[in-house]
């Protein structure tokens, strides 16, 4: 070894430790971290090979000397009576064989007694060690003392040795027993350990709550159940309570009839706390590696986060003659699943046009392995998420992946941004049409209005022909697909222009089926202004909205003139809807697709209108619920249009009288709860002067 290869491990050893420590800082007390678990894991690993070359040059602050961060200033501290040790890792299987070789060999190995004699190698035992394989909780180690079976003490894990005392948010905590069962009877003195964690639903939610009221959301439900528990200051009870505690030991008290792990946990349960159901005994090292790949399937589906799973020597016997590292237990190790969040690159940002035209900005990522798979690419969702994170080209992101779930950016680590970045915009113009996009207001999408945009195309087509718009019998998915990839697709209004030979060209497509195609297209032709007005698929515009606009326009072209101020004006439409119907066409592109399916036959027959000041019931709104006798739903609705009313889907304040049939629903309900009138058949009728 030379000087220089000394002083080479002496400055990256010392520059380890300061970043080692400056990460678990930010993770473990203020809930904040800049980097993903597995680059801390390499990190890590990285300080333990260079000191394990170079003994000597091992610090005393050295993370690989200590089990976590001391107490924060905030809490009381707490002495543990036994260390609270950390667990040693396995990243793949040939490390978990090189630990199960090491049990088996320590276990038949001469020791000397105190007395100065060989105590005697334990062969038959070693020879027949068992696992117990637990999820391992991505969650908050703390430890519970019970002093007669009632709770009297909580506290972190803290640096192994000392933790903080939160004992007052540990009572709020609903999954945390304070009082054990009495069957069996619990001990004078009970020192449980175990893992605070929120569930991944309840984690979700407190990210909204967090994000409506501006606050970073958290970066995982680890830190989010740390930072829960840590509270000082205005304590959210609410939030405590939502968290879990699932025990997997007793440190102090162990009844002395107990001899495996097995039956710790079944003891724990009995007493009342909540234990991993997902475990299990391994009698082989095969049965604990199926096992662990079992859980690592099923990761995905479970309510909460593991990272891994965690065998033990299940014979309490052998967990005590094993003993313990510095830092770690010898009878334990953490298999770790494949990384779920990892530390990479933005290469770029580019903007996805979905099938609805909806514009999603895309990381662009150098690539990197998550979860067992090769990620390059991750969400960006829209243009408020980019703004809110702050994602720039050339940043450095935590990004993760949950599941069959697309990776995302969970956060940019900001420290690492290279100068000169600029923020990122959706682009104003389509990237696959060049159309104007458009982002109606109060919507967090930026979208593409271009009915024969080719990045929704297919999704239009499908829409248009579909039962509630056209009804176009047979043009399904797949013929959908054959003729926008045969090219004779390329726009909505295509469909009209096809002929019989164009179908007989396609796969799998004989006389009759084609000529079945041609006859449906030719009745589509013949359709009403509401079902066409769905079938352009206006943003917000459904059956509802369509048929209102038809009663009150009559026909396409006054519609089309309309100003978003005059559509607003219709009672029942809104301010968002006559934006996104005004934006829909003022688009050019748009127009002509609208005046080309009309050259092609598409055609529906006037409506006359009467508008609501000309009628007698101008400016009522109706609402009908139940069964009428002597009209249809239909005819009534008619009539009440052609008397110059309004009828209406729903029940508000601002609706003057509900039409109360045969076996009403909820809508009657509602009336009797807002005080608005209700009318039967009898007096609607007389209300319309048609008797």
């Amino acid at each position: 070894m030379t000087p220089s290869e000394r002083e080479q491990a002496h400055r990256r050893i010392a520059e380890l430790t300061r970043e080692l420590n400056r990460h678990a800082r930010l993770y473990y007390l203020e809930d904040r971290p800049e980097i993903s678990d597995a680059e801390y894991d390499r990190l890590f690993r990285e300080l333990q090979e260079l000191e394990q070359k170079y003994p000597k040059e091992i610090r005393a602050d050295s993370p690989t000397q200590r089990i976590g961060p001391p107490p924060s200033e905030g809490f009381p501290s707490i002495e543990h009576h036994t260390p609270m040790f950390s667990l040693d890792n396995a990243m793949d299987e040939a490390e978990f064989r090189a630990f199960d070789e090491r049990i088996h060999r320590f276990l038949k190995r001469e020791e000397p007694k105190p007395d100065g004699t060989v105590m005697s190698p334990m062969l038959a035992k070693a020879d027949s060690v068992t696992y117990i394989g637990e999820p391992k909780l991505d969650g908050a180690a703390v430890e519970l003392l019970y002093e007669n079976g009632r709770f009297t003490q909580g506290s972190t894990r803290g640096d192994g040795r000392t933790g903080e005392d939160v004992s007052s948010n540990l009572r709020q905590v609903l999954a945390i027993p304070m009082q054990l069962a009495v069957d069996p009877k619990p001990p004078r003195h009970l020192t449980v350990r175990g893992e605070i964690i929120l569930p991944l639903a309840a984690f979700e939610r407190l990210n909204r709550t967090r994000l409506e009221h501006g606050l970073e959301p958290f970066a995982n439900p680890r830190n989010a159940a740390a930072g829960s528990l840590r509270q000082i200051h205005d304590v959210d009870r609410r939030r405590l309570a939502a968290l879990e505690f699932r025990a997997y030991q007793i440190a102090e008290g162990l009844p002395h009839d107990i001899e495996t792990h097995a039956e710790v946990l079944s003891l724990l349960h009995r007493f009342g706390f909540a234990i991993s159901g997902e475990t299990r005994v391994c009698k082989t090292l095969d049965e604990a590696l199926a096992f662990h790949a079992a859980l690592l399937a099923e990761r995905s589906k479970l309510p909460i986060e593991i990272d891994g799973t965690v065998f033990k020597v299940n014979e309490l016997v052998l967990q005590e003659r094993l003993g313990n590292l510095p830092r770690t237990p010898r009878w334990a190790i953490a298999y770790k699943f494949p990384p779920m969040q990892e530390t990479t690159r933005v290469e770029a940002i580019e903007a996805n046009v979905g099938r609805t035209g909806a514009l999603t900005p895309v990381a662009k990522l150098k690539p990197v392995h998550v979860g067992g798979v090769t990620i390059s690419n991750a969400s960006l969702h829209n243009q408020d998420e980019v703004e809110r994170k702050d994602v720039r080209v050339g940043d450095t992101v935590v990004i993760q992946r949950a599941g069959d779930v697309i990776p995302q950016v969970v956060m940019v680590v900001k420290e690492k941004r290279p100068k000169g970045t600029k923020p990122y915009h959706l682009p104003k113009h389509c990237p696959v049409c060049g159309a104007e996009t458009v982002r109606l207001e109060g919507e967090a999408v930026t979208r593409c209005p271009n009915l024969d945009c080719p990045a929704q195309l297919k999704n239009n087509l499908l829409h248009m022909a579909g039962r509630g718009a056209l009804d176009i019998d047979g043009l399904g998915e797949k013929l959908v697909d054959q003729l926008v990839a045969s090219g004779k697709l390329k726009r909505l209004s295509d469909v009209f222009a096809l002929r019989h030979e164009d179908f007989l060209e396609l796969e799998r497509m004989g006389e009759k089926s084609a000529a079945n195609l041609v006859r449906a297209i030719a009745k589509a032709k013949e359709t009403t202004l509401t079902r066409f007005l769905i079938a352009l698929g206006i943003r917000h515009v459904g059956s509802g909205v369509a048929d209102l606009l038809a009663r009150y326009f009559g026909d396409l072209a006054p519609l089309m003139q309309a100003t978003q101020e005059e559509i607003d004006a219709i009672e029942g439409v809104g301010p968002v809807i006559a934006e996104s119907i005004a934006r829909f066409f003022a688009d050019r592109r748009n127009q002509k697709e609208v005046a080309r399916l009309q050259e092609l036959g598409v055609r529906w027959p006037k409506i006359s209108v009467t508008r609501a000041e000309k009628g007698p019931l101008a400016g009522k709104t109706f609402v009908l619920t139940g069964a009428l006798s002597g009209l249809t739903r239909e005819e009534a609705t008619e009539k009440i249009q052609a008397a110059g009313g309004r009828v209406s889907s729903s029940v508000s304040k601002k609706t003057d009288y509900v039409v109360v049939g045969e076996d009403p629903g909820s809508k009657l309900r509602k009336a009797e709860e807002l005080g608005v009138p209700t009318l039967d058949e009898k007096a609607l009728v007389k209300l319309l002067k048609v008797q």
